[in-house]
């Protein structure tokens, strides 16, 4: 049977509310659902979210709304109008639909009229561009109205999106809104980085991509890259400009090996900076989408530093010693590059600003290696911001005192700040191990907001959503509002999910978050997830797995979709042990100096499960393309690397068993 339902602003909904007489009904038995209006021309992401609203309503009630292009004439008696057009002042005449603020999104209604609107910001020639696996279509700048719907969805309608291609719908055959006037707009404007494999252009648009949409994760309005600046500077101008480039203590100015796309620049060389200029200067007149452009010295911060004269009085006296080496042997006793790499981002953002007076760009300076403590001689331009790679997240409580102060210190000295962790694996995050701790997603976002955060870039999730889930719905949640209350987030999730077993199922999460809690306290090494058969025990599996069948018995009467659900855990529940089991058999494998040929078996035979696996279990559950593959031949190592220590001929190398004998924190 279905209920009548008022449905107020709240993220925990309240369906049963009885309906006012002056409230704004979307639908009913016996009221035809009012049309939906988009605005003339808007673009292909805004349109497809009216689309999308319509489609849900339909869910709903039964009744699907129409969508119409444009102002209909004569005007509608009732609607739904998706986006700021000129009707909209008129019926609302003491609403302000003029967004102050990026990304602003506006939800007002009377028992007439609803408007569910936000600033959009496009450029009609220029909403394509490539993105890294495939195209990025319906570019805009700003996608407010598109991200109100979304969230109009959530808050007032209901919906959940679960996982990719898992929602919950609370069907009613009335719907109606009470008056209201809200008004939103996100802290966090570059949000798309977080969850960077379904971000816009990353993949082809499959659930993943959708979900982190749904979410008001992959429409952000700012693009924040977490790599580095100049990669490709040394095959550009290697050979021919020399002197852009780092110079030894012998004065030689070569590439790095094995990767030369790792070689570091001459900071104080204006050649280096015009050179820069013109470079970035066709990028920007060539994309007028272009916001934020990436300075940051390249990778390997351990080597390759300039040691010329100039670059090295631009390091401030006082700070963090450091040493960093130039291969042979040769090592450098100095100081933080902190100081030095600002002047470097001041010196081109001021160029940049100078140049492009008229357009409002940045750009962005990996706080990182040797350069995480702030500055002590300078401060970085109101156009540059701080991508600040300070790894607390997923990070025990001893690991996480230094990189908060450090970020702390940055917010202090710096206008804007992005947050980029480098998230490792600490409770086996890239094998796809329940390493969830959505409680301390809480903690963090809190204290990234009270530093005027205003971007991510996470390094890296690799979507286990069968393992991990909780974890991402947590955090999308968070990156559109860091103040949301996980612990009711949370309880949402379990009881939209499961229903009667949500007790059950919220106890198996609270279990494995507390687990992967107390290992990463107990493990100080940075390869603690090599140890993993240490802590997650038979006895806790067997806990976890009690847990589940409390939720499968109160789930026999229950309907499918709840099973299905819960079958989805269980999923995540049996690849752990498996991986568990895996990595114990390698140990075996390893004290036996590979001589043990029962383990190997054992282990061999777990990678012969792991295809089946694939073929059972439901879409989404494990992402197994960083595990779980047979090593390939040649020069492979980033493959090799990922799955190290889980077969047999990808054994942990010598530095690995070196540092797991004396841990150090990262």
């Amino acid at each position: 049977m279905k209920h009548a339902i008022t449905l107020t602003f709240t993220l925990l909904l309240a369906p049963l509310n009885a309906v006012r007489a002056a409230d704004f009904i979307i639908v009913g038995k016996d009221t035809p659902p009012v049309p939906i209006i988009i605005f003339k021309d808007a673009p292909p992401r805004t349109r497809d979210a009216a689309v999308m609203l319509a489609d849900y309503i339909g869910k709903i009630s039964g009744q699907k709304p129409p969508v119409v292009d444009g102002e209909p004439s004569p005007m509608p008696e009732r609607a739904i109008w998706v986006g700021v057009q000129p009707a909209v002042r008129t019926l609302f005449p003491k609403t302000d639909f003029a967004f102050k603020h990026a990304e602003e999104t506006l939800l007002v209604a009377d028992e007439k009229y609803l408007v569910i609107a936000g600033r959009d910001r496009w450029n009609p020639a220029h909403m394509e561009a490539k993105g890294r696996l495939a195209m990025k279509t319906g570019l805009q700048q700003e996608y407010g109205t598109a991200n109100a719907v979304y969230s109009f969805l959530q808050e007032q309608l209901g919906v959940r999106w679960l996982w990719p291609e898992e929602e919950d719908v609370i069907q009613s055959e009335r719907i109606a809104i009470a008056p209201i006037e809200r008004r939103y707009h996100p802290q966090i404007r570059a949000r798309g980085g977080m969850l960077v494999k379904a971000s816009l252009g990353d993949n082809k648009e499959t659930g993943e991509e959708l979900w982190a949409r749904f979410q008001r994760v992959q429409l952000d309005s700012m693009d924040m890259s977490g790599g580095h600046g100049f990669g490709d500077w040394w095959e550009k101008y290697g050979a021919e400009h020399p002197v852009y480039f780092a110079a030894a203590p012998d004065g030689s100015r070569k590439a790095v090996k094995p990767k030369a796309s790792n070689t570091k620049l001459c900071a104080s060389n204006p050649k280096v900076w015009q050179q820069w200029l013109e470079d970035t200067s066709a990028k920007v007149r060539a994309d007028p989408l272009l916001r934020v452009i990436n300075v940051s010295p390249n990778d390997g911060y351990t080597s390759g530093h300039c040691t010329c004269a100039n670059c090295l009085a631009w390091d401030h006296p006082k700070g963090e010693k450091v040493e960093w080496g130039f291969g042979g042997g040769v090592k450098i006793q100095g100081v933080s590059q902190t100081d030095r790499d600002v002047r470097f981002a001041n010196t081109l953002a001021r160029m940049l600003k100078e140049r492009f007076p008229d357009r409002e760009l940045f750009v962005l300076l990996n706080a990182y290696g040797l350069a995480r403590h702030p500055p002590l001689g300078v401060v970085p331009d109101n156009n540059v911001i701080i991508s600040s790679v300070a790894n607390f997240h997923l990070r025990s409580p001893a690991d996480r005192k230094l990189p908060m102060q450090q970020h702390a210190g940055w917010a202090k000295v710096a206008k804007h700040l992005m947050w980029r962790p480098n998230l490792g694996s600490q409770a086996g995050l890239s094998w796809g191990m329940p390493d969830v701790a959505m409680t301390q997603a809480g903690e963090d976002f809190r204290f990234a907001a009270d530093t005027h955060c205003l971007g991510l870039f996470f390094d890296l999730f690799w979507l286990h959503w069968a393992t991990q889930g909780p974890h991402y719905y947590a955090l999308a949640h968070l990156a559109w509002n860091p103040q949301t209350d996980v612990a009711a987030l949370m309880d949402d999730f379990y009881q939209r999910g499961f229903g009667p077993a949500a007790a059950d199922v919220k106890a198996y999460w609270q279990l494995l978050e507390r687990t992967r809690m107390e290992f990463v306290a107990e493990e100080p090494s940075r390869h603690r997830a090599f140890d993993v058969p240490k802590k997650y025990t038979p006895e806790l599996f067997a806990k976890a797995q009690s847990q589940l069948d409390a939720a499968a018995a109160k789930l026999k009467a229950a309907g499918e979709t709840y099973r299905r659900r819960l079958h989805f855990i269980q999923c995540g529940l049996d690849y752990t042990k498996l991986v568990v089991e895996t990595r114990a058999g390698m140990q075996k494998l390893e004290a036996s100096k590979g001589k043990d040929a029962e383990a190997k078996a054992n282990v061999l035979a777990n990678w012969e499960r792991v295809g089946q696996m694939q073929k059972a279990f439901p879409a989404f559950a494990i992402n197994w393309q960083p595990v779980f593959r047979a090593p390939a031949g040649g020069d492979d190592s980033e493959r090799h690397k990922r799955i190290m220590g889980l077969h047999p001929d990808t054994p942990l190398s010598g530095r690995t068993l070196r540092e797991l004998r004396a841990p150090g924190l990262e």
